[in-house]
C-alpha cells in the first residue's frame, strides 16, 4: 500500500459524513489508544477578547438601583463615597438607577456597595 500525503488524508476526510467521521476518530481512539479530548480542551483555554476582559476585569462600577426605606442614610453614604454635594448627592439617589462609583478597584467598590446596602440602598456591582 502506497503512503498517502497530508493532503491525500484530508481530501478523503472531506468526503465523509460526520457521522462517518465520528466513527473513524472512536476507531482511532481504540487502534491506537489514544484520546482526542486533550485537543479539545485546549481550544476554549485559548478564548477570545471577551474571555480575557472578563478574566482581567480590574475597574468596576457600583450602581444604585434602589434608596429603600431609608433615603436619607443612603444620601449620607453617597456623600462619603463620593465628593458630592447635598444637593447632588439627593438628586443621584433620587434618579437611581445611577453609577454612585465608576471604574473603581474590585476592593473598593464592594466596600462601597456594602456600605449602601448597610445604610438601605439595593446595589448592583458591575
Amino acid at each position: 500500500m502506497a503512503k498517502l500525503s497530508q493532503e491525500d488524508l484530508l481530501a478523503q476526510f472531506e468526503e465523509l459524513t460526520l457521522i462517518e467521521l465520528s466513527e473513524f476518530v472512536k476507531a482511532f481512539e481504540e487502534k491506537f489508544d489514544v484520546t482526542a479530548a486533550a485537543a479539545v480542551a485546549a481550544a476554549p483555554a485559548q478564548g477570545g477578547p471577551a474571555a480575557e476582559a472578563e478574566a482581567e476585569q480590574d475597574e468596576f462600577d457600583v450602581i444604585l438601583t434602589g434608596a429603600g426605606e431609608k433615603k436619607i442614610q443612603v444620601i449620607k453614604v453617597v456623600r462619603e463615597l463620593t465628593s458630592l454635594g447635598l444637593k447632588e448627592a439627593k438628586d443621584l439617589v433620587d434618579g437611581a438607577p445611577k453609577p454612585v462609583l465608576e471604574k473603581v478597584a474590585k476592593e473598593a467598590a464592594e466596600k462601597a456597595a456594602e456600605s449602601l446596602k448597610g445604610a438601605g440602598a439595593s446595589v448592583e456591582v458591575k
